[in-house]
């Protein structure tokens, strides 16, 4: 059975800005979950908040990459009115300035699609306890 990942902004930008310091970290994971066929999760505010960084430090074409090549390889939970909001009281609970109202559905969508791994490089996964592929 194919492994099952949930992918993070982080891990998206690392995969596409050669200049980024887990861009060598980055490929190598990436390169492995293809090989093994794993399945790929996100979210809708994950897309928004990767391409909307993407267009401001790369340009629309990075955008164009993302979108035409790895896109297709995502399962995306789109996130609803009630998801949304969840996402919004858990950030207000945590009271801590440095998580965001993405990582926070990010937790949700994992939790709720029953995902423990994750490619990311935002330390807030392994402190929620998700597992975060090296």
């Amino acid at each position: 059975m194919a492994a099952k990942v949930y992918v993070d902004t982080s891990a998206f930008l690392a995969i596409l800005n050669r200049d980024d310091r887990f861009h060598p970290q980055a490929g190598k994971i990436w390169i492995r979950l293809l090989e093994e066929r794993a399945k790929l999760y996100t979210n809708s505010l994950v897309l928004l908040e990767t391409m909307a960084l993407l267009q401001n430090r790369l340009g629309l074409e990075a955008v164009r990459v993302f979108f035409h090549d790895i896109y297709p390889l995502l399962e995306v939970q789109w996130l609803d009115a009630e998801l949304f909001l969840l996402a919004v009281s858990l950030l207000l609970a945590a009271n801590r300035k440095e998580l965001s109202l993405v990582d926070c559905s990010s937790f949700l969508s994992m939790q709720r699609a029953r995902l423990v791994k994750v490619f990311a490089f935002d330390l807030h996964f392994g402190e929620e306890g998700f597992e975060v592929l090296k």
